[in-house]
């Protein structure tokens, strides 16, 4: 065990993670020449475009030094603060951590609530300055900012350059000497902690843990703690490029196990792995991943039902975070209520929908969860505007909160005040980091971060700001139900749950909007905005107007009179049975108000 080591890099998105762990495998020849490519521990091809790491892997590295072979676990975590908890189960699993900061970027906020992440698990920080060869690199700057950060001395931080492969060699021997190898006791009973699974169609699901206590030996009748239920091991083994089968994996180490299960919900990110003859302890730290951020799927066509209900069980093997129910719009037919960890998350389904099983779908208003209390002191969970009880029967609301680390330049700080307080923020505290480097915090509620929240704070500040955020509970607040009605029929996909403050305003963008996306039609349309029985927005589509005159010239105006009654008994006939079809473009106009 004293020869192991088990590491993590930790960074903000796009400061090199990928393209250093590349090297590393490089450098140990743990990938061939023909097997090496960019970003190799990214496979989907999501992850190489949009440069980011969705799902964690986990690898082997041998690699000699002063004559003894050293063994180095790398779990990889992903970079994006929607899967923060998978990130905290990865650094659960690992002694220590390799901080990396770009050389012309300085740290930024998710640096920072990796790296409070990484000393609540109580491990060896290592920080490393990356892409040192870059024009811009700002290397004294960046090495004061780590060192008023984590307090180590200067001759503790590494220079590396992961595309040129310089320092390679020194973060390899940093990792030997100053990583404490794992301890643990191979008498004691199996504890194994589940950082990640994937889903393979042949074998089911794979199973990633890092073992703390005991050894699992193939065949070994298992047991996961939270979830209750025993399986077999069918193979062990630990993770090189591909798996490699052992016939057992001891305390300290990092493998996988497969056990033949298909349903990806029975196994949970951050459980405990036991064996069902001599059970362990739930290793701490567990919790149920909850879903932040809710939106309805539906089918283009209608009768694509099926076929997405098929995808979607598909997707769910691959990436067990996401939840799904049953949902029924008029407006959209039948289709799903989604739950994801975030925005960011959202997207990434949207689009693995699309490339992997080729299904376009219509994708309703994002909203988050609420809780309302009715006045006979029911509790009630609103996933959905639909679920909404009237409003005579609701006693009061409360939404989520959360409480955001905004990291900038000083020349922005005017721009970040007016956006978090136009979305009903609170401003805690505002520290400088460095003299061009200044930290706010904000109290902000999780419904106004969900729409353009990011994309606004990036074009207020060109791009230099970095956020991150955690939740911090429940709070009362005064939420409204608006309905949009055409022609006074309720168009439940355009409904929302808005702030009261915020509902005038929203309401009346959205009804102009609807009204140069609607087209006309032989009646007149009305568009309204309703809270209850109130409307507070409301837009006209004009008639297109037929001349049925046309053919009278001259003559009594008798004549021209009665086709002109007659058009108009026929318009509040077809008004009467006519409906309003709504174009895909409606639903996602709503994502894009300004």
């Amino acid at each position: 065990m004293k020869n192991i080591r088990n590491f993590c890099i930790i960074a903000h998105i796009d400061h090199g993670k990928s393209t250093l762990a590349d090297r590393l495998l490089e450098h140990t020849k743990t990938i061939g020449e023909r097997d090496m490519m960019n970003q190799v521990l990214d496979d989907m091809d999501l992850e190489r475009e949009k440069g980011i790491t969705i799902k964690s892997h986990a690898i082997q590295i041998n690699y000699p030094s002063k004559g003894i072979n050293y063994v180095l676990n790398l779990i990889d975590t992903p970079g994006h603060v929607d899967f923060s908890y998978e990130v905290s189960r990865a650094l659960a699993a690992c002694e220590g951590a390799l901080l990396l900061v770009d050389a012309s970027q300085g740290i930024q906020a998710q640096t920072i609530s990796n790296l409070y992440l990484a000393i609540e698990n109580d491990l060896e920080i290592i920080p490393v300055i990356n892409k040192i060869d870059m024009d811009g690199a700002m290397i004294p700057e960046v090495q004061d900012q780590i060192i008023d950060l984590i307090g180590c001395k200067v001759d503790d931080i590494l220079l590396a350059s992961g595309k040129s492969g310089i320092g390679i060699e020194e973060i390899l021997e940093a990792i030997i000497a100053r990583i404490p190898a794992p301890k643990g006791d191979y008498d004691a009973p199996l504890q194994a902690l589940i950082f990640d699974s994937v889903y393979n169609s042949f074998r089911g699901i794979i199973i990633y843990y890092r073992i703390l206590n005991g050894v699992l030996k193939k065949n070994d009748k298992i047991r996961f703690i939270a979830s209750g239920s025993d399986y077999n091991a069918d193979e062990v083994g630990v993770l090189k490029l591909t798996m490699t089968p052992k016939e057992e994996v001891k305390a300290g180490d990092v493998g996988y196990i497969i056990t033949g299960i298909k349903n990806a919900k029975e196994v949970k990110v951050g459980d405990t792995i036991t064996l069902a003859n001599n059970p362990g302890e739930l290793i701490n730290g567990f919790k149920e991943v909850k879903p932040m951020v809710f939106a309805g799927i539906f089918p283009v066509e209608t009768d694509a039902f099926e076929e997405l209900r098929e995808c979607m069980d598909k997707l769910q093997l691959n990436d067990a975070s996401l939840t799904f129910e049953l949902e029924t719009s008029q407006a959209l037919g039948f289709g799903f209520r989604c739950g994801f960890l975030g925005l960011l998350h959202m997207e990434i389904i949207q689009e693995r929908l699309e490339r992997e099983f080729n299904q376009t779908v219509i994708t309703t208003v994002p909203n988050v969860g609420f809780i309302a209390y009715t006045s006979k002191g029911d509790k009630v969970i609103v996933n959905n505007p639909s679920e909404m009880p009237e409003p005579t029967r609701i006693d009061r609301i409360e939404e989520p909160y959360i409480r955001a680390q905004i990291i900038t330049s000083p020349d922005y700080i005017g721009n970040i005040m007016t956006l978090c307080l136009g979305k009903r923020g609170i401003l805690l505290n505002q520290s400088y980091l460095t003299p061009t480097r200044v930290e706010l915090t904000f109290e902000l509620p999780l419904t106004e971060i969900v729409f353009d929240f990011y994309d606004k704070l990036k074009s207020q500040t060109r791009g230099y700001a970095s956020f991150d955020y955690t939740p911090i509970g429940m709070r009362d607040a005064d939420i409204v139900k608006m309905d949009i009605l055409l022609n006074g029929e309720k168009v439940d996909a355009l409904s929302a749950l808005i702030h009261r403050s915020r509902a005038a305003d929203f309401g009346r963008k959205l009804c102009e909007k609807l009204k140069e996306l609607l087209t006309k039609q032989q009646f007149q349309i009305a568009i309204q905005a309703a809270i209850g029985a109130k409307v507070i927005a409301r837009e006209n589509i004009s008639a297109m107007r037929k001349d049925v005159t046309a053919k009278c010239y001259g003559g009594d105006i008798s004549r021209k009179r009665k086709l002109l009654e007659k058009q108009k008994e026929g318009k509040k006939r077809m008004r009467q049975i006519g409906n309003v079809e709504v174009p895909q473009e409606a639903f996602l106009a709503v994502l894009k108000l300004d």
